[in-house]
């Protein structure tokens, strides 16, 4: 339950940063991907990564309650599995702008993920 709290106000929060301070956050995202082959499809890229991010979020909570009202972990699994997927996405970008330490940050977020993958396989 705690690793899928941490999912869902990990991705809602990110998600809404990014509804929110849409412009800042192309500001932002285009200085830091200037010298990469991402540098003209920033705002394409933020709302293609916005979508995965909200979904993990919102399914992560749908898991909390399967699991509460009926012991269901199927959208705790899908929720884990689609936010090991989204956090690998943004692993590459921040690969891609050789921003190692933000790459560093993102495993960060990436081991509990896994881990709850492995806590809700059959």
């Amino acid at each position: 339950m705690i690793l899928l709290l941490f999912l869902t106000i990990t991705f809602l929060q990110s998600g809404l940063d990014k509804i929110t301070d849409w412009k800042g956050n192309i500001g932002w995202l285009k200085g830091h991907f200037a010298k990469t082959l991402f540098k003209n499809s920033v705002p394409l890229l933020l709302g293609i990564i916005l979508v995965p991010e909200v979904f993990t979020g919102i399914i992560s909570l749908f898991g909390i309650y399967g699991i509460l009202s009926s012991g269901n972990t199927s959208f705790a699994f899908l929720g884990a599995l689609v936010g090991c997927a989204t956090l690998l996405m943004l692993l590459m970008g921040q690969r891609v702008a050789k921003d190692y330490d933000g790459a560093r940050t993102i495993v960060i977020y990436l081991m509990p993920s896994i881990f709850l993958l492995f806590l809700l396989q059959n």
